[in-house]
């Protein structure tokens, strides 16, 4: 191609460093190419909430015109940004890789309460004009209050230092890019299957002209087309539903090591509304999004009833998302907790460079014992659970496990290679499974200690319910000592160990991503009644 491209842009600074990334990748591959500032009414009008917005162009109509005009070569968007169905004569060329999708919560200092989840404060006011996040962080924290927030990064951020709020919420694609100094805030980050993002959210999309195919072979050997692929998936269930781009509809799907494919879905009817979140895996992307739209039928009957073998709080997720269809709660646990020691050494955790958790029970049992932890000692626990609870004494987790499977072996070992050659303490049940332990290198020291154990309730009800949640391997060993399944009940298991004990009597059951009330949502939610 002998031309000169012209490469149109809004003109904010993450807008421009977009463009230009695009015109780097195009110099990459030999083409030469500039770059062209246009003005839409989205960066003008800044009064109106976004969803007001929504299907009017504000952002892409100016720049669409010029291209259809002739006027630039090509436009450079954030994909999450633009509409599913392209404006006759125009067409998506090509899109990058994906930055991290996660979302990131800005707060401010004097704002952090790290024993709540999100490390926000009791009712603190979060900026935000997504409708998606609204929904999903009301789900997590139904305390917190919101107020709209418009402007580029820059307007936003010193709106958070100007104390019109405790806290933002922005894209993590959009800090990282422009490498803004957040150095004065506490950022928290939201992985993208605890609030899942906005479909095709961290892409950038090249449009063209769907004439110009010459241009459009000229950018294939910048296409990510596995990006495409996962992407594909997300907008086409935003197309589905015929939800614009601020719609409480968030959708993410990624490929795993193993070459298969999983999606996260979450769609409320309003910001206000406890939404619904799906959980797939796929061997393809082919008819993900149908399999999707299909389990968000209206007239698919939920479960009526649900036991799950702990006590669960009326004010939590799980008992928030059944009392959401008026689902009846059996939540009673099936074993007694005992201690099995009544004092640390103190010289034990002095040598410990990691302490780990694998459970909610561990975490409870070792701050009874009142434990001085040094400085340097850091915190790991197996997934979102143990997680929120670390929080409640003041600490939190240096690694978790909850963006990692639903294995457990595989947790294990990326904990392995992190803590190669330190030591870890590790807190557990008597009789617990060894899976953190197995996988450790020879060149780790580990410190193993039984800090409890629990002992089976002798006599235990059956239960009527249609889905039965068991938490853990000794609640299966409790309950089947003397019930059987009814014919049409259901089983989830929370984590691979429980799983696996339900698999040895040869029952089917369905395991959660997340061994978390999260992840049980999805589960109930994916079940055929």
């Amino acid at each position: 191609m002998n031309r000169k491209l012209i490469i149109g842009t809004r003109g904010s600074q993450l807008a421009l460093w977009q463009a230009n990334f695009i015109k780097d990748r195009l110099a990459e591959i030999g083409v030469e190419a500039e770059l062209k500032i246009i003005k839409t009414q989205g960066d003008i009008i800044q009064h109106l909430r976004l969803d007001k917005l929504e299907g009017k162009g504000f952002f892409t109509k100016e720049l669409e015109e010029e291209l259809l005009s002739g006027q630039i070569d090509l436009a450079v968007h954030s994909h999450k940004d633009l509409p599913t169905v392209n404006p006759p004569g125009l067409i998506i060329a090509c899109v990058s890789e994906r930055e991290d999708p996660s979302e990131v919560i800005i707060i401010h200092k004097d704002c952090v309460d790290i024993k709540k989840r999100l490390s926000l404060k009791h009712n603190a006011t979060v900026g935000t004009s997504s409708n998606r996040r609204k929904a999903q962080l009301l789900s997590l924290r139904p305390d917190l209050e919101f107020t709209d927030l418009r402007g580029n990064l820059q307007t936003r951020i010193q709106k958070l230092r100007d104390e019109k709020y405790d806290a933002i919420v922005l894209a993590k694609a959009g800090v990282t890019r422009i490498e803004m100094d957040l150095s004065d805030f506490h950022l928290e980050e939201i992985p993208p299957i605890e609030v899942i993002p906005a479909p095709a959210q961290g892409v950038l999309a090249v449009q063209i002209r769907e004439s110009d195919r010459e241009l459009f072979d000229l950018l294939q050997p910048i296409n990510d087309t596995e990006v495409a692929k996962t992407i594909g998936v997300e907008r086409k269930v935003l197309n589905m539903f015929d939800a614009g781009c601020h719609a409480p509809l968030g959708c993410y799907c990624r490929k795993t090591a193993e070459g298969k494919y999983e999606a996260w879905t979450s769609i409320a009817e309003d910001n206000e509304d406890f939404p619904n979140r799906y959980y797939l895996q796929d061997d393809t992307t082919e008819g993900m999004a149908d399999k999707i739209f299909a389990k968000y039928n209206k007239d698919r009957k939920l479960p009526s009833s649900v036991f799950i073998t702990r006590d669960l709080d009326e004010n939590s997720y799980l008992a928030r998302y059944l009392a959401k269809y008026n689902i009846q709660i059996d939540a009673r646990s099936l074993i007694k907790i005992f201690p099995t020691i009544n004092k640390l050494d103190s010289f034990i955790l002095k040598r410990a460079d990691w302490i780990f958790f694998n459970s909610k029970n561990a975490i409870d049992h070792f701050f009874k014992l009142e434990p001085y932890i040094l400085k340097k000692t850091k915190l790991a626990v197996l997934g979102r659970g143990s997680e929120d609870a670390l929080r409640k004494y003041d600490r939190v987790a240096d690694f978790s496990g909850d963006n990692l499977g639903i294995k457990t072996e595989d947790i294990a070992k990326e904990f392995a290679k992190l803590v190669d050659g330190q030591t870890v303490f590790i807190p557990r049940a008597k009789d617990s499974l060894m899976s953190i332990q197995n996988a450790l290198t020879e060149n780790t020291q580990v410190i193993d200690m039984p800090i409890y154990e629990t002992v089976l309730e002798e006599e235990v009800d059956k239960t009527n319910a249609e889905v039965l949640i068991f938490t853990s391997p000794s609640n299966v060993e409790a309950y089947f000592r003397e019930n059987l399944v009814d014919p049409g009940q259901k089983i989830i298991c929370i984590g691979h160990s429980t799983a696996k004990a339900i698999e040895a009597m040869g029952l089917p059951y369905t395991l959660p991503f997340t061994p978390d009330e999260l992840g049980l949502a999805e589960a109930i939610f994916g079940l055929e009644i």
